[in-house]
């Protein structure tokens, strides 16, 4: 093929999808792409409770096998990680050039099964290597399903749509905790010993065990699921657009490096405070005021739940009301602001001294780190090729993966080992570790703005 020129956001072909009409998309997207919100967002909330769950059992887990915060983070973020970032450049071409609706229900059912055997460790490295499988299946869902979505729903519905979807990483972090506290009360008093291999298991395991099931129910949903038309490139013919060769993604890279530099850099240090308060302030709460890890489960599991939904659920309005006032960026502009924000409330939690006031600075956090993220989603689709687009996201998950699940948790865990010496005061490293990332991510949000408003304007 003949080397294009890169190819920019005004290359898009924003022809309705077959199986929708004029009117159906003016009244927000067909209900074949409502129900494949619903079944991405059940996915998405399934593979944050497989992944968070381990965030409550951090007491017993330690105790089993002798572990010390550092060696327990390893758990939280590498053993997830180093996978996650190995499979998502794969999944990510894949999706550009595969079938998306294979990728997905591919890698539902490998996660699932990866999260129950957790439940089946017996050693520490056997846990290990079961988070490892974990994190390289759950590494298809983002670049498959961010592209997917994007086909499916017309340009001015595509936040409304991501708002819904990442509701996901709120309701599954809020159900890990709610029902593995009820499950962690309840399995204490169970007699399971009549039950083969559930009879052998201690709550902890069970836990585990059960929170891999509901994800291959999910992936039976997915069989019913209608993989949209790929919308087409300027010129292509039968709904398909060309694929674009190595060359012709990187010379869009180059072309927009103001942006995507900037972009995969501030989000993921944003990022941060998203997978840094949920894997440590249950700790926090209960090695600090002493409450119980079950009541800690429920009470901020339901405050995560509701308050992480209703961020991204008022996300597009929020958006929209800076358009009204003149921002064209606003997709862009209020994952900056949000960034800015989280700098003050994280350095409040320094100066908590009582449960409720840490509950309630945890509480608000969790409202203010997820308004921006179906808005910084929808962004990255909306001026990104279509046949670059998992690329481009699994690039995003790469980047987060590294900032967030990775180095999150562990530098939390570091401070509190090497510079305080005192797990007593992981609070401050909690406190210390999001209020950096934060302000280094507002800096570099701040400098993707122009160049992002350079694609949009490339767009008309």
């Amino acid at each position: 093929m003949t080397a294009m020129a890169p190819v920019g956001p005004a290359e898009r072909d924003d022809t309705p999808l077959p199986e929708a009409s004029d009117d159906a998309a003016e009244r927000g997207g067909s209900l074949a792409g409502w129900y494949l919100i619903l079944v991405l967002t059940l996915a998405y909330t399934v593979s944050f409770i497989d992944r968070q769950v381990l965030n409550l059992l951090v007491g017993p887990i330690k105790a089993e096998f002798g572990l010390n915060d550092t060696q327990l983070s390893l758990l939280q973020g590498v053993a997830f990680t180093s996978a996650y970032v190995i499979m998502s450049p794969l999944f990510g071409r894949i999706a550009d050039v595969g079938s998306r609706k294979g990728v997905l229900m591919f890698g539902i059912v490998l996660w699932s099964i990866g999260t129950s055997c957790c439940g089946l460790a017996r050693s520490y490295w056997q846990l290990f290597l079961a988070r490892f499988g974990v994190g390289g299946a759950e590494a298809c869902l983002t670049p498959a399903a961010w592209s997917i979505i994007a086909d499916a729903f017309p340009p001015r519905m595509i936040p409304r749509a991501f708002s819904v979807y990442m509701m996901g990483p709120y309701l599954g972090g809020g159900l890990a905790l709610i029902f593995g506290g009820l499950l962690l009360r309840g399995a204490e008093s169970w007699d399971l010993s009549a039950i083969p291999l559930l009879g052998a298991m201690k709550p902890w395991q069970l836990v585990f065990f059960l929170a891999g099931v509901p994800g291959l129910a999910i992936a039976v949903m997915m069989l019913f699921v209608k993989e949209p038309v790929r919308r087409s490139a300027a010129g292509a013919s039968s709904g398909q657009a060309p694929k674009m060769t190595g060359e012709e993604i990187r010379a869009t890279f180059r072309r927009w490096r103001g942006f995507y530099g900037n972009f995969y850099t501030g989000m993921p240090l944003f990022i941060v405070t998203l997978y840094a308060f949920p894997a440590w302030m249950p700790t926090v709460l209960i090695r600090k005021f002493g409450v119980p890890a079950a009541q800690v489960g429920v009470e901020y599991g339901i405050a995560v739940l509701v308050t992480g939904s209703l961020g991204v659920l008022v996300s597009p309005w929020v958006a929209r009301l800076a358009e009204r006032l003149g921002r064209r960026d606003s997709l862009m502009l209020v994952p900056l602001i949000a960034c800015a924000a989280m700098v003050p409330l994280s350095l409040a939690l320094m100066a908590a001294t009582t449960y409720r006031s840490a509950f309630v600075i945890a509480t608000a956090a969790s409202l203010v780190y997820s308004l921006p993220q179906a808005l910084s989603s929808s962004a990255l689709q909306l001026v990104t090729p279509n046949r670059m687009r998992g690329i481009a996201s699994s690039i995003y998950v790469f980047v987060v993966s590294i900032a967030g699940l990775a180095l999150a948790p562990t530098a939390v865990a570091l401070i509190t080992n090497h510079v305080f010496n005192d797990e007593g005061r992981v609070g401050d490293s909690l406190a210390i570790t999001c209020a950096v990332a934060a302000a280094a991510g507002a800096v570099f949000l701040f400098r993707a703005l122009p160049a992002y408003r350079r694609m949009l304007d490339a767009e008309t």
